[in-house]
């Protein structure tokens, strides 16, 4: 590596952890700010506000935000390079133009390494502190709140659901259905649906079974019995809190679950799923942009360049969202959804790079 290219990676670098300090300590305030009331309601402790949140929250908002305080770490060290006419010195010496891009794209591929690495199995370890410490100090406590619970256990089992308490794992107003292919043959009835520990099973209460054998149906009631199905109370847990909580093969492993179950929520995990892939690449995309548009000395100088920037990296949020929307709408495959705005912004950037000046 040339002297060069040490001098462009250093100021690139030592401007990405300035950038982050400074959104940190922001973020950091404005969240106290925000949150300080919940901490005294629930006298959560000094200790754990410091040591499981915070220091779980920071990463996760860091690698949240990477791409983007890449982006505009790039923006500002290289527009204050063109306005200090650096790269005019470069290029008159006879460097080629896009020779310069090669400590760019190193530094780039360095931090999205690491952000692939944090994004499959580090974050989800810390989220899992961060979203306990937040149920039980700062959320209030969680109770399924879509009325009518309908869930597909198997390719021929459904259950109903009137209501259901996270906290001792019961719920009333239970059914259970069985199909032959789209005929009835068992339907289980109960007042009161209760999961108990010790036998890895469900206690139905008040219950009453019709079993259907062609034309003819059996009656069946009861005060209590135990029942196995292919669902255990965390499966009745917030899906967005689970998954944020999973490593990368863990969050497959359950995406393949999910689908035997007809899980409505499925496109929501094959998002994040594909999410944490195109999140870090999306990095090299950023990088490409910001070195094209502030390599280029212009009137306004830095502060025309962080203007640009910030509009391309409000762009990319936009597209992300918009793209997003259609997936979960079911209009979308996930995995083209999640990266259609990185193809997008992927040839903008091989475009703007190949009219800037040279």
């Amino acid at each position: 590596m040339k002297i060069i290219d040490l001098y462009i990676a250093r100021k690139f670098l030592v401007t990405f952890i300035f950038t982050i300090f400074l959104f940190i300590f922001i973020a950091v305030v404005f969240d106290f700010a925000e949150k300080i009331d919940d901490f005294l309601a629930t006298n959560a402790p000094l200790k754990k506000v410091i040591f499981d949140y915070y220091l779980n929250f920071i990463p996760y908002f860091i690698n949240l935000f990477s791409p983007l305080f890449i982006f505009i770490s790039a923006v500002f060290f290289t527009s204050r390079m063109a306005y200090n006419t650096e790269f005019i010195a470069l290029l008159s010496a006879g460097t080629n133009f896009y020779r310069l891009l090669k400590p760019y794209l190193l530094v780039a591929a360095i931090l999205t390494s690491l952000s692939w690495y944090l994004n499959n199995f580090i974050i989800p370890r810390s989220n899992e502190k961060l979203i306990l410490f937040e149920e039980v100090y700062i959320k209030k406590p969680y109770y399924s709140g879509r009325g009518l619970i309908h869930r597909q256990v198997s390719p021929d089992v459904f259950i109903f659901l009137r209501n259901y308490n996270n906290f001792d794992s019961s719920g009333s107003r239970f059914s259970l259905e069985k199909f032959d292919g789209v005929r009835l043959k068992y339907k289980l009835m109960a007042q009161r649906i209760k999961w108990v520990e010790s036998k890895k099973k469900w206690m139905v209460t008040n219950y009453t079974i019709r079993t259907f054998n062609g034309m003819k149906e059996s009656l069946k009631k009861g005060d209590t019995t135990f029942i196995s199905i292919l669902m255990t109370p965390k499966d009745f847990g917030q899906k967005n809190s689970n998954m944020q909580i999973m490593t990368t093969p863990e969050l497959r492993n359950y995406i393949r679950e999910e689908r035997l179950r007809g899980e409505e929520l499925i496109i929501s995990l094959q998002i994040e799923r594909f999410r944490r892939t195109s999140m870090p690449f999306a990095t090299f995309i950023l990088v490409l942009i910001a070195f094209s548009i502030s390599s280029r000395r212009l009137r306004g100088g830095t502060g025309m360049h962080l203007g640009l920037g910030i509009l391309v990296a409000f762009s990319y949020i936009f597209f992300m969202q918009f793209s997003t929307v259609f997936a979960t709408r079911g209009n979308v495959d996930p995995l083209i959804s999640v990266w259609i705005p990185n193809i997008i912004f992927a040839v903008l950037g091989i475009v703007m790079l190949r009219l800037a000046p040279k």
